[in-house]
């Protein structure tokens, strides 16, 4: 299939292409076409089944399918979590953070730059104490990275 391919596009745009279709060797995958390498999601749910229905060994079945045992594991997690949608390579949890105000952002910032040698944890701990928003440490880090790489 070439790279062009509608359903290769499509797989991608769905966070389903398998970067790594030619790492597939179990025997569905190999005779016959309704099992397609490409797609992922169906790779992730055949490497579960033949687990779970077929009785093969984690090791084995990782292997067939071309992961990893530590995969597999993490790919049955998600898989018990959120079913076939689990299995997407989709980031889980919030997009971003959520409390970040320009109001909160100004604060840090100024902070960051009357009191350069507070660390992330200090200033976290000052904005709670200063306007009782509490932000964790490494989302303040990340505010401060970005003020001193601009100024």
């Amino acid at each position: 299939m070439s790279e062009s391919h509608p359903k290769r596009n499509y797989l991608a745009a769905a966070g389903a292409l398998n970067p790594h279709p030619e790492a597939v060797h179990a025997d569905l995958f190999q005779s016959n076409r309704f099992f397609d390498p490409l797609d992922k999601v169906q790779v992730k749910y055949e490497m579960l089944r033949t687990h779970a229905v077929d009785g093969q060994s984690v090791a084995s079945a990782a292997s067939a399918f071309g992961f990893s045992r530590e995969t597999f594991y993490q790919t049955w997690r998600a898989f018990e979590e959120g079913g076939t949608v689990g299995l997407r390579d989709e980031k889980r949890g919030r997009h971003g953070p959520v409390k970040l105000t320009t109001e909160l952002v100004d604060w840090v910032r100024r902070a960051a730059v009357e009191h350069p040698d507070w660390s992330g944890g200090t200033v976290a701990k000052r904005l709670a104490e200063a306007l009782g928003v509490v932000l964790h440490r490494r989302t303040v880090e990340r505010l401060l990275a970005e003020v001193k790489k601009n100024g």
